[in-house]
């Protein structure tokens, strides 16, 4: 069966795992080539445990268990001029660029009065700056190509607010505004331009030390820890259930939905 995605090309960041990894599969089980980076080592202040190249790796086994094919580099996604590099060499290989899904971020719990202005400087620098760099060195290709589907990655935080994360809620209200803005301006370039905003996924983002930065970040205002309660029994996503949506975003099924902020939340954003 032809995939939705036959002959295409997808730029994803932050694929060495979890969301990341999860679009590359389905992208390329739908049927597109894929251009991969990740920053696959450590960024200081991060709660989680960091990403690997071992993780990368398996994320490029299980593309190639596809059938398909990845080109892969360790690359940063706050170096504008690296990320260049690196998507030009993807394109030389496979000869052409459609999707871009900017999925690369970061999330550092903290409360108010215990974010410190590194923490605030990198989340700006990973989430809002990164995505910002996935778009500006990606989007020219698809204006060449006649069009093509930018799915960037926002949050819950992104709608409503994530207690205890002033800065994280900063960044990914930012990806809306980003998307929105994107979205005016290249649409006469038939480049359509949406966002995902999942809630609580079972990815690696919620191990090392993560669960205990939680757990003393609420204890400063218990009443706050009800706000994002799923209306769904299972209201933890799996990472595929966040990679189903950015493959109907990029495909021709959404031909006609651009400035659109998809949640995948279980109805978390409106309780």
């Amino acid at each position: 069966m032809t995939g939705r995605l036959e002959g295409k090309v997808a730029f994803i960041t932050g694929a060495a795992r979890g969301q990341g990894r999860a679009h590359a599969v389905k992208l390329a089980q739908e049927g597109a080539n894929i251009i991969a980076i990740d920053l696959a080592g450590p960024i200081p202040l991060v709660p989680y445990d960091s990403s690997s190249m071992e993780d990368l790796a398996e994320t490029v086994r299980l593309v190639e268990a596809e059938d398909h094919r990845i080109h892969f580099e360790q690359g940063d996604v706050r170096d504008l001029e690296g990320m260049r590099g690196i998507l030009e060499r993807g394109i030389a290989e496979f000869g052409r660029l459609d999707i871009i899904v900017a999925n690369a971020g970061i999330c550092i719990p903290a409360r108010w009065n215990e974010t410190t202005p590194e923490m605030f400087q990198v989340t700006m620098d990973t989430n809002v700056t990164g995505a910002w760099n996935t778009v500006m060195v990606g989007a020219p290709h698809l204006v060449v190509a006649g069009g093509g589907s930018i799915i960037l990655t926002s949050s819950y935080a992104g709608k409503k607010v994530q207690p205890f994360m002033v800065h994280y809620t900063a960044s990914k209200h930012a990806i809306t505004g980003m998307t929105r803005s994107f979205a005016a301006e290249l649409g006469k370039d038939n480049i359509r331009v949406n966002s995902v905003h999942p809630g609580a996924v079972n990815t690696p983002m919620g191990s090392g030390d993560m669960v205990s930065a939680l757990t003393h970040a609420s204890e400063s205002n218990p009443a706050l820890g009800v706000m994002g309660t799923p209306f769904l029994p299972d209201g933890t996503a799996e990472a595929k259930d966040i990679a189903n949506a950015v493959a109907f975003l990029a495909s021709d099924d959404a031909r006609m939905i651009t400035s659109e902020h998809l949640s995948i939340d279980a109805g978390a954003q409106y309780f």
